[in-house]
């Protein structure tokens, strides 16, 4: 099962302009074919579904706990989506076509469908699904296809990286390109033992060096892409046989941690868009429903 917290991996910026095409691209990271649906999804049915966990203990907990990130990263790249959204339009009469700007977006599905939110789509408005999941119930194949997958992934985040200088996304990519890495390690390291291939040789696809992107500096200078968490208060101890050594860029040491880490930021509340009937709640009803609220509660 999962526990949930109320709070983002990590603080997002806010910009002081919207860039709704740009919001259109990060959907990629989302629900393509390499987005974090992907790796959520993959990492998620492997676990459910691993055979010999007693036995293969390790490599249990390498995925599981890479598992429970991943949903932080939807969660993360979702507020990104809707942060580059907010601002794209502003009130006004029906009449006065207030959302009429937004028809020749790249992604106009963004205010028909969502109330300008993100949706489980990629770039291209192509909906997320199920046959992006590979759950073959071979060891091998699974931490090999995972290790692909993190690759392709970490080469989107960086193109998209390049298509918007919006700093929320910049921040997010950020993040993720560091904390990717940290994942494409640990499934080359469970490879290496299962296996004795050293398959970190075949870098780069793309390289796991960070140093062009200004927005990752900040989390290799506290360590991030030589943490591995556990996301769970007791449970998954045993990565720490498999993630440990040193870092292949930097020789540092790699280190297994218990639990969350020790940062977050706060859940992003977003206002009302009238022009969208969003939330649909109006003052009148905001009151009626705080009155009924206290009448349950028998105040």
């Amino acid at each position: 099962m999962f526990k949930r917290v109320d709070r983002l991996a990590i603080e997002l910026p806010i910009g002081a302009h919207p860039d709704p095409n740009g919001a259109s691209a990060v959907q990629e990271l989302m629900g393509g074919r390499f987005g974090e649906m992907s790796t959520l999804n993959n990492y998620m049915f492997q676990s459910f579904n691993f055979r010999g966990k007693t036995k293969l203990r390790a490599f249990y907990d390498i995925v599981a706990s890479i598992t429970a990130e991943e949903f932080g990263h939807v969660e993360l790249v979702a507020n990104t989506i809707n942060v580059m959204l907010s601002g794209t339009t502003s009130p006004g009469d029906p009449d006065s076509t207030p959302l009429g700007p937004t028809k020749d977006l790249r992604m106009s599905s963004h205010f028909i469908e969502a109330a300008q939110s993100a949706l489980p789509y990629d770039s291209m408005g192509r909906p997320w699904n199920g046959t992006y999941v590979v759950n073959s119930g071979n060891l091998i194949f699974d931490l090999l296809h995972n290790f692909f997958l993190e690759c392709g992934a970490r080469t989107h985040k960086m193109r998209v990286y390049e298509m918007t200088d919006h700093p929320t996304a910049r921040a997010m990519t950020g993040y993720l390109l560091v904390r990717g890495g940290v994942h494409i390690l640990a499934y080359a390291k469970a490879l290496e033992i299962a296996t004795g291939v050293d398959v970190t040789k075949m870098f780069p696809i793309p390289r796991l060096d960070n140093s062009a992107f200004d927005a990752t500096r900040k989390w290799e200078a506290q360590g991030e892409h030589r943490r591995l968490y556990t996301f769970s208060d007791d449970d998954y101890q045993h990565i720490a046989q498999i993630w440990k050594g040193t870092h292949p860029t930097d020789g540092g040491k790699l280190e297994a941690f218990k639990g969350l880490p020790g940062y977050s930021g706060p859940i992003i509340d977003f206002p009302d868009l009238p022009e969208e009937f969003a939330p649909g709640i109006s003052r009148e009803d905001l009151f009626q429903i705080a009155e009924r609220l206290k009448r349950s509660a028998g105040l």
